[in-house]
């Protein structure tokens, strides 16, 4: 599959990484920003290998996946970008640094280009703030890791028009993911949800209710969860949870979003999950084996 379309993803992290893949396997020209010189250099080799695994378990062609990698583009700078048809941005969860973004992109593309952010929990709205036309703004909440969850939250700002949202509709469901609309309100649907269930499964391992492998598996087991909460927001990040947990506190005002004293603690630790290797659990890839002595 070739589209003549192309797209911008802005933040080449963990999501922009699987957001860039998802775009390049569904024939998008596809182009990635990323300041850190470092990540900027592993991108692509970290696709292919997240490739050669899909391969290997046979969820992937081998052509399907030289075809996607030779779609795929880093760039140093913004300025290096043609006009793409779609922008996305998947910086991390800072409000100011998202609107700087969205006032970079506003500046250098036309108004034809759709911009969409990857924040889980950030308004759109006020992100949209910092462009010259909020309307053309919206949400698009991926989920991680982007190429195994089918799901993609479509948020509506307080202004995005009729044909941004036909548009991310559109432009989702050419990706293979299945939309969920919500309204921009504080931690849209799912993040609301999940950081709740997520938070709650942290106090218990903290009061000694019960350690975080039986937790997970109460709720594989017993609720049909297709993995625990604690699981879940080891490989969300732990830093990113505690970021969304913060805004939901300070957005709501209620003690239900307050962090936990061993979020804190692990992120302060460098414990971050399955991108640190250490959370809730020591992970060997995406292996998860019960971590020891949390602190």
């Amino acid at each position: 599959m070739s589209r003549e379309e192309s797209v911008l993803v802005v933040g080449g992290g963990t999501m922009g990484r699987g957001i860039a893949a998802a775009c390049a396997l569904a024939g998008y020209r596809t182009r990635v920003f990323e300041a850190d010189a470092p990540r900027r250099a592993a991108l692509v080799g970290d696709v292919r290998s997240s490739f050669a695994r899909a391969v290997r378990s046979g969820r992937l062609d081998a052509d399907a996946a030289e075809r996607a990698l030779a779609r795929i583009e880093t760039l140093e700078s913004l300025a290096e970008a043609p006009p793409p048809d779609y922008a996305v941005e998947a910086v991390p969860e800072d409000l100011e640094l998202k609107r700087r973004v969205f006032a970079e992109l506003d500046r250098r593309f036309p108004a034809t280009a759709f911009l969409a952010t990857n924040t889980s929990a950030l308004s759109i709205s006020r992100i949209a703030g910092a462009v010259a036309e909020p309307g053309r703004v919206l949400g698009l909440h991926f989920f991680n890791p982007v190429a195994a969850m089918p799901l993609v939250e479509l948020v509506r700002g307080r202004e995005t028009s009729d044909a941004a949202f036909a548009r991310g509709e559109s432009f989702i469901a050419s990706l293979g993911k299945q939309a969920v609309r919500v309204a921009d309100a504080p931690g849209f649907a799912t993040s609301r949800l999940g950081v709740a269930l997520g938070l709650e499964a942290m106090r218990m391992v903290e009061e000694g209710v019960a350690g975080a492998a039986d937790i997970d598996r109460a709720m594989e087991l017993g609720y049909g969860h297709r993995m625990g909460p604690l699981k879940t927001s080891d490989l969300v990040g732990l830093d990113v949870r505690l970021a969304i947990a913060e805004n939901l506190a300070a957005a709501l005002d209620d003690r239900r979003f307050a962090p936990p004293d061993i979020l804190r603690r692990l992120v302060a630790a460098g414990k971050t999950g399955r991108k640190s290797g250490e959370g809730f659990y020591r992970w060997e890839g995406d292996v998860p084996t019960a971590a020891e002595g949390l602190p």
